[in-house]
């Protein structure tokens, strides 16, 4: 994977989170660690900028973020990930989503994932929202 991709990823990043957050993220993604082996997951932040962000999430010609805010929701509760969908549920606004349609894919996912997993992601989103709603004002 190339630095252009590093660098894609870093500006989608920074679009959906924050200047600072993307800086950070870059930061400790080319710490010290990486090179000399040291550090516990700096490799990750570096392989998040380079597919997920700067690889999947940009090719927005094949899907719109959009939509792969709705796939990557959808999959995220069905593994029941809270933390994730949070984040993701904070993207997705950012990515045009509306509340009302996030509400209807955790309609959908109870009869597909479960009513436990369901709640879990209730949870998670709900906390998304009050954290959006916090920063607004």
């Amino acid at each position: 994977m190339s630095e252009n991709a590093i660098d894609k990823g870093q500006a989608l990043f920074a679009e959906i989170y924050g200047q600072d957050m993307a800086d950070g993220c870059r930061k400790f993604a080319e710490s010290e660690g990486v090179a000399n082996g040291e550090g516990f997951g700096p490799l990750q932040a570096k392989w998040s900028l380079e597919f997920p962000f700067g690889q999947l999430w940009t090719r927005e010609d094949r899907l719109s973020r959009k939509l792969r805010s709705l796939t990557v929701l959808g999959m995220l509760i069905g593994q029941g990930q809270s933390e994730e969908i949070k984040y993701h549920t904070k993207m997705g606004i950012k990515n045009g989503l509306t509340r009302q349609e996030l509400e209807e894919v955790f309609y959908s996912a109870i009869p597909y994932c479960g009513f436990p997993i369901a709640n879990t992601a209730k949870t998670a989103m709900l906390a998304a929202f009050a954290e959006l709603d916090a920063a607004a004002g």
